[in-house]
């Protein structure tokens, strides 16, 4: 493969069946039309190199591996987890060993106003690098063996957390129905139902959300299996309803109050005021918000019919001050921009 190489792969949205995923729930997500970029070139000289400005990452001087230097400060070695998670997981794949290289990530897509929109920007770099790697060791993966790989790297750099499903869709793109562990069921977005991404707040940290969530489990585990048991019901169902509109609305309202529900007993911060404020405004247009993924501060979500219901709930969410996302759903998967796409 001739250099520059260079791989985009698509951010998520989370429509159903956050949480409940975590215990083995189907969930339904999208890619949406935001990428990450990655580019590689040969390294200058023998070290490897790793720039992502909009980490605060410029021109990053690794070992001749690409490890991290011993030393690396904190901040920095943050910044590149899911990198060096990535490079740790494809030196098994390799016969010999990479070259030295230079990498540039670029996430911008994936920010507002300097906040994280929540749209899994980790997850797409895991993408993008686990097939830019792989292309320039000229190693031929399919799909699922791109998916294995980026979703093993990114749980190793997120210390074994995570369902998979925001690397799934980042990687297969469109819109699926996702179980851990699990290839996905590729879905169609009916053109009946309209999806709108919601600016909520200034971001939130998912590892703190699901640590609250988890440590409800360990002091409640009976409640916390009847909080779990009703979402996964309610995607289940959902997911199978996709195509019938009314149906799957009011789905996606009922796992948006049980998701209230489980918030309530396990004190983590997914639901805000903000949120509840939205959810309200929504009813009164015959239409359901709701969070997506993590909640907090991250992105939402508003469901409307298409015609005059999403307009005048689009009209009404932005004269609340909450900003619409222009967001596509059903993006392509990760792509090699330079080359074939990958099988």
């Amino acid at each position: 493969m001739p250099f520059p190489i260079h791989v985009s792969a698509p951010g998520k949205l989370f429509l159903i069946g956050e949480y409940a995923v975590l215990d083995g729930a189907p969930a339904l997500l999208t890619a949406v039309d935001r990428r990450v970029q990655v580019t590689i070139t040969r390294s200058p000289d023998e070290r490897w190199h790793m720039s992502a400005v909009n980490l605060g990452l410029v021109d990053i001087a690794l070992e001749r591996d690409g490890a991290l230097p011993a030393g690396t400060d904190a901040a920095t070695a943050t910044g590149l987890k899911v990198f060096d998670a990535v490079r740790q997981t494809l030196a098994a794949q390799f016969e010999t060993p990479l070259p030295a290289l230079s990498i540039t990530i670029d996430s911008s897509d994936f920010a507002r106003d300097g906040y994280k929109l929540g749209l899994g920007s980790s997850a797409a770099v895991a993408a993008a690098l686990t097939q830019a790697l792989a292309v320039a060791a000229d190693l031929a993966l399919s799909r699922a063996h791109t998916a294995a790989l980026a979703i093993s790297a990114h749980r190793r750099a997120q210390d074994g957390a995570g369902s998979g499903g925001d690397v799934a869709a980042a990687v297969y793109g469109g819109v699926i129905g996702y179980t851990r562990d699990q290839a996905p069921v590729p879905l169609t977005w009916p053109d009946s139902l309209a999806g709108m991404a919601v600016v909520t707040g200034t971001g939130a940290s998912t590892s703190d959300m699901v640590a609250r969530v988890n440590a409800y489990r360990e002091r409640d585990p009976n409640g916390h299996a009847a909080d779990i048991a009703r979402l996964a019901w309610l995607a289940d169902t959902a997911q199978h309803a996709l195509t019938r509109t009314g149906r799957f609305l009011q789905l996606a309202k009922e796992y948006f109050e049980a998701l209230i529900a489980l918030d309530h007993h396990a004190h983590a911060g997914i639901v805000g005021p903000r949120h509840q404020i939205l959810h309200a405004l929504a009813a009164r247009h015959n239409a359901v918000f709701k969070t997506s993924g993590a909640g907090g501060g991250d992105v939402g979500l508003a469901f409307a019919r298409r015609g005059a219901d999403e307009q005048t709930l689009r009209s009404a969410l932005e004269n609340a001050g909450a900003h619409v996302l222009p967001l596509t759903f059903g993006a392509p998967g990760v792509r090699i921009e330079n080359a074939l796409p990958v099988r």
